[in-house]
């Protein structure tokens, strides 16, 4: 995508991002029509946003912005730092007086193409609430800016085109448009006289499930991404797909950013799962792994999952490698018998902990139904890499059964690989995987009020991850080159994250999940 680089569009869309970021000025909220009815039919990528925020999300900013940052007015500052910038430039700007009179409640992004790897053909549409006010700020850029504009016109509506990049700006209705090109721009113009996304059933289906409160959408298109990236998915992507049920052809998903005052959480949705979107609650196993855990995720009926995507795989088979229909057989042939590993599998928990690279460890703990299955499971899986040659598999002693796998390019510690009780480990390291058999002794996740505080603001929602943030951050901290700049720029920001919750459902057919930011003060 190019950048708009006239000062005429970097002066609009500056003031636009003023209010976006910190929603700054008052006033009447009318917002008009919606974003979408400008943005053309086929948009595999659009972002609707309140760039003008009120009553409680306006507070909820304003509350993070002092608690991350320490600033006790975010919009006062963003606009004192542009209008020193503009100045600095030789462009007056003033965002009293020409921008807030007209500016509306909501804007939207709209990007009409996809090669693969970049969007283009971008559409910004911003409501107004004076559309006369907001012609008569273009026309009064476009008159003091120093590079030469051009006069067109399409369908009765009238725009400029700069002469550098030919970004083109306009008032289109009760929207001012800044568009990528000319032909971006009548593409706006025609979804606003006929069809636009607003009536596609796949956006207005997708965009009503997002949740009250947010100050940012986020659809995307996933069936049009493949379509315009050429409709090709490489082989093995699409095995993956297949063996996992996912048809991405009439797929979408949307993510809806919602602050609060304490925190900062993110919805996802998609139908990309089909009709059967994964379920299951898998708390519990969370709860009772290590409580100095960095961080921990868990997936529930993982083992359910597992002999779907082993039962598609055996469907097709794998491309001159097994005929369809032969991998399980072939596997049983070696005495690994698929159908029951997976049957006896249930819910799956994943670990990690130290603070710093010597001390990094972490571990898989799959739950069974059955300390024999856990112990034949184990013995399976020893099997298996015995016949496949896999160098360095010791079997273990003590109260627990198993192997380990040294190599030298994993670390120095080794993998392990064991059974007790109900419960089968996959560890870096022997003190990993006896915490992980141990899952539900001692500290555990429970006992931490971090993480109570994650399933408390989660909700009705279960919770399928953690992350403690200050830990983390430690964690990075010994782990991230001392010369990332990018890294030691967050770093003042990220002392503000008590926590990461995540958590997973299905609503109808479609999956849902959430990301949840604890912000200290």
């Amino acid at each position: 995508m190019r950048p708009p680089v006239n000062r005429l569009v970097l002066s609009i869309a500056a003031a636009i991002a003023v209010l976006a970021v910190a929603g700054c000025g008052s006033g009447s909220s009318d917002s008009g029509s919606d974003p979408a009815s400008l943005a053309p039919p086929k948009s595999p990528l659009f972002v609707e946003a309140t760039v003008r925020p009120e009553g409680a999300l306006k507070t909820n900013i304003e509350s993070l912005a002092k608690s991350i940052g320490g600033i006790d007015d975010l919009g006062g500052l963003i606009v004192s730092e542009l209008e020193k910038s503009a100045a600095s430039s030789g462009e007056e700007f003033d965002y009293e007086k020409e921008v807030e009179p007209w500016l509306g409640e909501k804007g939207g992004v709209s990007f009409e193409h996809y090669d693969g790897s970049d969007f283009s053909g971008y559409g910004v549409a911003i409501q107004t609430t004076d559309a006369a006010a907001a012609q008569d700020f273009v026309d009064a850029k476009a008159k003091s800016g120093d590079e030469p504009v051009k006069d067109a016109s399409y369908e009765g509506v009238d725009f400029k085109v700069e002469s550098g990049e030919g970004t083109a700006i306009g008032v289109v209705g009760d929207f001012l448009v800044i568009a990528e090109d000319e032909a971006a721009f009548k593409g706006v113009v025609d979804a606003s006289n006929g069809e636009s996304l607003a009536d596609e059933d796949s956006f207005s289906s997708t965009i009503s499930a997002a949740p009250a409160g947010s100050a940012a959408n986020v659809f995307v298109d996933i069936g049009d991404l493949v379509e315009q990236s050429g409709g090709t998915i490489d082989a093995e992507t699409q095995q993956f797909l297949d063996s996992a049920g996912i048809d991405p052809t009439n797929a979408t998903a949307l993510a809806s950013l919602i602050p609060g005052s304490e925190q900062v959480e993110i919805d996802f949705s998609s139908n990309v799962t089909g009709k059967s979107p994964p379920s299951g609650d898998a708390s519990d196993l969370l709860g009772e792994l290590p409580g100095d855990s960095v961080g921990a995720v868990v997936s529930p009926d993982f083992g359910k999952r597992l002999g779907e995507a082993v039962d598609a795989i055996d469907a097709q088979g794998i491309e001159g490698q097994v005929p369809p229909h032969k991998f399980k057989s072939t596997l049983e042939e070696a005495g690994i018998d698929l159908e029951r590993i997976t049957s006896s599998i249930g819910d799956l928990g994943v670990f990690v902990e130290g603070n710093s690279s010597r001390s990094a460890a972490g571990a898989v703990v799959l739950e069974t139904k059955g300390s024999s299955e856990a112990t034949n499971t184990v013995s399976n899986l020893g099997l298996l890499l015995r016949s496949a040659g896999t160098p360095g598999v010791t079997a273990i002693g003590g109260k627990a059964t198993g192997f380990s796998i040294r190599d030298d390019e994993i670390g120095p510690l080794p993998i392990v690989v064991a059974a007790e009780g109900e419960r089968i480990a996959i560890a870096y390291g022997l003190p990993a995987a006896t915490k992980a058999l141990a899952a539900g002794s001692g500290d555990t996740l429970s006992d931490s009020p971090a993480y109570k505080e994650a399933v408390a603001a989660l909700g009705s929602t279960p919770i399928t991850g953690f992350v403690d943030g200050p830990a983390a951050l430690h964690l990075a901290s010994a782990l991230v080159p001392p010369g990332e700049e990018g890294f030691q720029e967050a770093k003042p920001y990220l002392t503000k994250v008590d926590y990461l919750a995540i958590g997973a459902g299905s609503s109808g057919d479609l999956a849902t999940a959430k990301l949840i930011a604890g912000i200290g003060k």
